[in-house]
């Protein structure tokens, strides 16, 4: 009988391969990761666009801002993909 109290799963938990319910991401998450992605190269693309155009000086800032942005995005997802597995 305790056996088959031990095979038993018990209704709190998930099945093993994936995280309990309290540390898994959630729609919200994910859409909120893909906004701060496209946000922060959007937002630096346009900023570069911007200083290109005010200062003719074509294509530099424009890359520039591509670039910040990715840079931004990354560092962005990987803090809150950290703090959100540290939960």
């Amino acid at each position: 009988m305790a056996d088959e109290r031990s095979d038993a799963a018990h209704p709190d938990q998930g099945p093993p391969d994936q995280a309990p319910p309290d540390q898994a991401l959630r729609g919200r998450d994910l859409i909120g990761l893909g906004a701060l992605l496209v946000g922060s190269v959007v937002l630096c693309t346009v900023i570069g666009l911007l200083l290109d155009r005010s200062l003719d000086s074509a294509p530099l800032f424009t890359v520039i801002g591509v670039g910040v942005g990715i840079a931004l995005a990354v560092v962005g997802f990987w803090l809150r993909i950290r703090s959100a597995l540290q939960e």
